[in-house]
Order: structure tokens, then sequence, then C-alpha cells
């Protein structure tokens, strides 16, 4: 179902060019309106605030209910759903209601409220313009902030056309038509309902943001006022709603300030003179069950900005009606986990690449792909593992019999593998290379290489972590490693003992085998004394710094591994950072060769997790090559390890992106400092026949060391 909604999705050029203009202009004007302040602190604000929330909601809770009731307001507190929509059905009907508007409110859409209302006869009206072009086009909100973003102006001309009254694809045209067809709805309302922003527990206040002033219009107009708020909308205080108000505009549309900013503590009084009546539904669905969850708990520091949405690059390819379902995208993934309950995740959940790009721009420093992982282990305790899986699994669980594998598909291989690529594959493994040319597997893999390297005797030792790619496909990035390690007179030893990193295992939530992995690698990398542990493979470097450590914990294993696991970390490099440290220390020198242009690609992992950004390049840079930056060059490649063979439409779609930035610097060389990224741009570069190298750096700069 899901892979049909993909393919849909990706056939829609509309959709992916609405999305990625938007995506594009949005990382400009976000940088601008930042421009003067601390992202970084005002972020650390927010998440301080929202976390003090979790930790106190039910006393938050209570207090507002009480600040709200002496303001005058009517307040319900509900867990239920169905509670929520019984309140309002039952006060429509209590006050004859028969029109309904409705300015923007997530919540409504997360319990279906206009569907209910239909159905017991009551006229409902969005009033919010892209709310209600998809209320007439019968859709669902593609986007948090922005909801009929996948429509072209044409689309919403046809929409108006045949839903209310033919209309030109002009958007000045469009708007005012808008305005003359909603205004008769707000004058003829008996009932409004609003969402919120914010809810201030020690005031009572509701805080909520529109560009469209309609939010106003629906609570002034009509006689009753509903608003519907989550739990996680409140804040303890006045003065913490500052930096979420900095915050909120900037990151979800890129505006300096909302263009209304609307503070509700008392009834309005309605226009005739009469005391309004005004509702608020403090609405729960496990906000609190949330809340208590040690992992997930992180999730309700959430404003609901969707900046996570408009940096995705499988958003901007998808869009948010296959990625998401009420709530859209790796936010989205999360709610639906726990507003729809965990299975409700199961497809939607895969679709996140573990980019990380979210994290960097999120102002309420949610680790999205962290506790999208944490889903995915629920998920695959709660279910089990398929047969195929476990089968996969099983073989990985078996150092062994992984690599004995390995070994043999270089043999087997031959009839397919042409100048090192595989090009192409038979029957349904055939769409594995309709994007990019598979490497072949090594004839020699870098463990039995590494045997007849000659090394210097020395007192610095590093011991080398390879890694699946490096040592079964890319040796040769292995024996550039050794030789620049070498050159700097520090002896490198290879355990053959080590096996893979557990990333497969881990990303898929199989946690059981990570950890296995990950106890199988501390016993290897220890079992020599060295001054380093160097990877060259920043996936795999991140899962010796951090992840061992957490998957050994997290399955129980003794309080030694764990130790032992805590000083492996402390030993661990990245070979990007040690080259680099080396170069300027003057270990490492280079000779003089004719300057070589070239562009860099970061790969996801190296930039983002271990914050490793200027290192290759300064080191590319001091050897000689001169560095044509490329568009998005921290843009994912659309590798992410198995995404790229469980989805390789998408992984293939982002690729081709990739690929154009490359080719618009019209260097010949791309350098990167991950073997996946190596496999899947030098893939995608054989597969176009582009004259383009691809090359990781160390190979680079092993060539140009001083001989």
């Amino acid at each position: 179902m899901i892979r049909e909604e993909i393919k849909k999705a990706l056939q829609n050029a509309n959709l992916s060019g609405a999305l990625t203009r938007f995506s594009e202009a949005y990382a400009v004007s976000r940088q601008k309106a930042y421009e003067g302040l601390n992202f970084e602190e005002l972020r650390e604000k927010i998440a301080s605030i929202k976390s003090y929330v979790a930790e106190h909601l039910d006393e938050l809770i209570q207090t507002f209910i009480n600040s709200a009731t002496e303001n005058g307001a009517k307040v319900f507190y509900t867990k239920s759903p169905d509670e929520v929509r019984n309140y309002i059905i039952e006060l429509a009907k209590k006050n004859n209601v028969k029109s309904i508007v409705k300015s923007k409110s997530m919540a409504t859409e997360e319990i279906h409220l206009n569907k209910y209302l239909k159905e017991h006869g009551i006229e409902v009206n969005e009033t919010d313009l892209g709310e209600w072009i998809i209320q007439l086009a019968g859709q669902r909100p593609s986007h948090m902030v922005l909801p009929a973003i996948h429509l072209t102006r044409y689309d919403v001309s046809d929409v108006f056309t045949k839903k209310v009254e033919p209309v030109e694809p002009d958007i000045a045209r469009m708007v005012k038509f808008a305005r003359k067809h909603l205004r008769r709805k707000f004058l003829a309302a008996d009932m409004g309902i609003t969402g919120a922003n914010i809810a201030i527990a020690e005031t009572g206040t509701l805080v909520i943001f529109t560009n469209e002033g309609n939010a106003r219009l629906t609570m002034a107009l009509p006689k009753i006022h509903v608003a519907v708020v989550g739990v996680e909308k409140l804040v303890a205080k006045m003065e913490d709603i500052f930096p979420i108000i900095k915050a909120l505009p900037r990151s979800a549309t890129a505006q300096l300030i909302t263009s209304y900013i609307s503070f509700v503590t008392k009834p309005y009084r309605h226009i005739d003179g009469s005391q309004k009546e005004f509702h608020i539904i403090l609405f729960d669905n496990n906000r609190s069950v949330i809340a208590k969850d040690p992992i997930f708990k992180q999730s309700l520091q959430c404003i609901r900005c969707a900046s996570c949405l408009n940096v995705c690059p499988v958003f901007r390819l998808i869009g948010g009606h296959v990625f998401g379902k009420v709530y859209t995208g790796g936010i989205g993934t999360i709610l639906t986990a726990w507003t729809e309950g965990l299975k409700a995740s199961k497809d939607i959940q895969g679709l996140c690449i573990q980019c990380g790009n979210c994290v960097r721009v999120c102002p309420g420093k949610i680790d999205i792909p962290e506790l999208i992982l944490e889903i995915r282990k629920r998920l695959a305790k709660e279910e089990g593992l398929n047969f195929k899986t476990k089968a996969i699994y099983s073989v990985v669980n078996n150092r062994k019999l992984f690599h004995s594998i390995l070994r043999a598909a270089s043999k087997l291989q031959k009839p397919f593998e042409k100048q090192g690529f595989i090009r192409h594959l038979p029957f349904f493994l055939s769409e594995l290379t309709t994007e990019r040319s598979l490497p072949a597997i090594a004839d020699v893999p870098f463990r039995d290489r590494f045997k007849k390297i000659k090394q210097p005797k020395s007192n610095k030792k590093a011991v080398f972590f390879a890694g699946c790619l490096i040592d079964f496909a890319y040796p040769e990035i292995g024996e550039a490693l050794v030789k620049l390690l070498n050159a700097a007179n520090i002896e490198v030893l290879f355990p053959e003992e080590q096996t893979c990193c557990g990333a497969p295992a881990r990303y898929s939530g199989v946690m059981d085998v990570a950890a296995n992995n990950s106890k199988q690698n501390i016993e290897a990398l220890l079992s020599v004394d060295a001054d380093y542990i160097v990877s060259a493979c920043p996936t795999c470097t991140v899962a010796l710094k951090k992840q061992f450590v957490k998957d050994l914990k997290e399955q129980n294993y003794g309080e030694d591994l764990i130790n032992s696991a805590q000083r492996l970390a402390e030993k661990v490099l990245d070979a990007s950072e040690l080259i680099n440290k080396l170069i300027k220390e003057d270990k490492i020198k280079f000779d003089k060769l004719p300057e070589t242009a070239f562009t860099y690609h970061d790969p996801c992992h190296l930039i983002r997790s271990l914050g490793i950004y200027k290192e290759p390049r300064e080191s590319l840079e001091s050897s000689g090559m001169k560095l044509i930056e490329m568009f998005e060059s921290d843009t994912c490649c659309g590798m992410g390890g198995s995404y790229s063979l469980k989805f390789p439409e998408i992984s293939g779609n982002i690729l081709r992106r990739k690929l154009d930035n490359i080719i618009k610097t019209e260097t010949k060389l791309v350098c990167t400092d991950c073997p996946g990224c190596v496999m899947q741009i030098r893939g995608g570069v054989d597969k176009e026949g582009l004259p383009i190298e691809v090359k990781h750096s160390l190979q680079v700069l092993a060539e140009r060391l001083k001989k």
C-alpha cells in the first residue's frame, strides 16, 4: 500500500516542485530571520521551558483550570477524543447551533471533529485559507503549517470552480474571492472553534498566532467561542512565552513575527453587547502518558512549527499525504504512534532516512530520528520479526558465517560484475540497480590485504575499525588510511575478530543483534593496546563512540562490559578528525602537485552526529586541492544504509538531486568521508555515465603524500 502511495507521489511533479521550491526558499529566509539571534541559546530556553511542563504536567493542568475558571471561562479537561467531540456536539445542540466557523487547529484534526459535526447536521467551515481549500477539496492537510502547500494555483482554481463558483487561477483574485465567501460564513456562524499555540497556566491565558486574522473573527463574531487545546501547549508562566514567540514564526515560515498574536484571557463581549460563552477544552489523548515516558517525553517540547518538515529530504519528495497521517513528517510519525497507537506508525516510521537534518533546526531540541528509532525498537519487540528479517540478522549475528557469505558472494557475482560495478540484477532484485550501480564485492577483502602491508614499528599505535563496506567493498580506503597513519609514524593494528558495527540491526530496531555486534567489537578492539581507535566510516564512528554503551545498557549486559564500552568510546576518533590533527601538527606532509578542483559532500553522521565539517575540507585544501562548494553540500545523498534497499525510488530521487548539484560545480572530483556515500554517489555517477570521480578523502590525501 505505502509503496503505491510513494510511487504516485514521486510521479506528481507539481507536488515535489512546490515542496522543493518552498524548501530552498525557506532555508535562505530562515537564516535571515534568525540573524542577530543566538538560535542555540533560544532553543535551550524553549527545551527547558517545555521540559518543565512535561515534568509538572498534572500540576500545570490544574493551575490552568483554576486560573481560566476564575477568568470566567468554562474549562473541560478530558483524556478522551470521544468526550471532546461529545462536549462540542452537546453544546451546539443546547444552543441551537446550525453553523460553525473554525480557525486552524491540529487538535481538532486529530480527533476528526469536522466529520462528526457534519454527521450531526451541523455546518462547519474552515476559515484559514489553506484549510478551507483542503476542506473544499475533500483532502486532509499535507503540512502542519501550510496545509495546501501541495496544490498549485491551478489546482486551487479548479477546487473553487467545482465547489463554489468559477474563478481564474490568479492568486490575488482567488484571495479576494475567498475573503468574500468566508466573510459570509463568519457573519452567519453561531459558534467559533479555535485551537491555541500556547496556554499559560498561571494566568489562564490562551495565545493564538495567525497570519490572516481569521482566528480573531472566529473568536469575536459568533456568540460562543470554543478553544480545543492539547495539554502540551501549556507553559508555566507568562515570561515563558517570549522564547516561543521569537522562534515559532521564524521556524515555521521564516517570518520575524506572525501577523496577528492574540491573547485571550476572558470571554469577549458579543457585538450586540451580550456576554459571549467561552469554553476551553483541555485535551490529553495520551499526552500525560508521553510525559511519563523517559524517552518520548521530549516530544512534548514540540511547538508545532513544522521546521522539521521543511528541511526533510524525504518529505519534500513525497509530502505529508504519504509521510504522515494527521500529523506529518518525522515529528508526525512520533505523534501518530502515541495518538493513534504504535501500529498506526508502522509504515510511515520507515520513511525516515535518519539524516538528522531536522535535529539542527528544531527549536524544541527534539531528537526526532532517535525517537523514530525507539518506535522501530518497540515495534520489533511488540510484533516480532518476519522470517526474512530473522534470517538476515541471524547471519549478521554470526561473524564467521557473515564473512564467509561475503567471500562467497565475491565469486558468485562474476556474471554480473563489470569494471568494479554491478549494473544489472535479475528478476525481483532488478530495482536495486535502477537508480545506481552497486559496488562489486572486493576479490580480496581489506583484512587479507592488511596482512601484506609493511609498516614501520612505532610506539604510537592505532586500531583500525574497518566496517563492512571498507573491509569487503572498498579495501583501498583502508589501505589509504594505513598509508597516512604510517606517514605520521603511527602503526596500525587490525584485530580480525571485529565485525559489523551493528548499524543495520540498530536502525531496524533489532537491538539484540546490535548489542551482540557491540559486544563482539568491544572484545576485539580492546584485545590490543593502542592510542587511538580509528574509523573511516562516520556511521561506524557514531556506533563506537555513542551507541555501544547505549545498546548494552538497553539489553541489560553486565557492568564490566558497559565499562569496557565506555573505555573504548574515549579512544575513538573519526579518521577525518585524526588526519586533520596530524596534518596541523606537521606530521603528515604533501608533495607540491598541480592544484585540482573538487567539491565536497558532507556525510550526515559526520556533520550532524559528530559535528565534523571543517576538518576534511581543511585537510584536502592543505594538500593543494581547490574546494568548489556545492549547493546543499550537507543534504543527504539518499544512501541511509539499508534505506536505499528498502526505498530505492526515494533514495534514487534524493541521489539525482545530489548529482545535479555536483554537476553544477563543474568539478570532476567529488570527495566525501563515508564509504556509504561513496557507494551511493559513485553508483549514481556510473549509472548516469558522468565523467566524474568519486573518492573517499583519505584516498586523495594518500595519493598526494610527500614521497
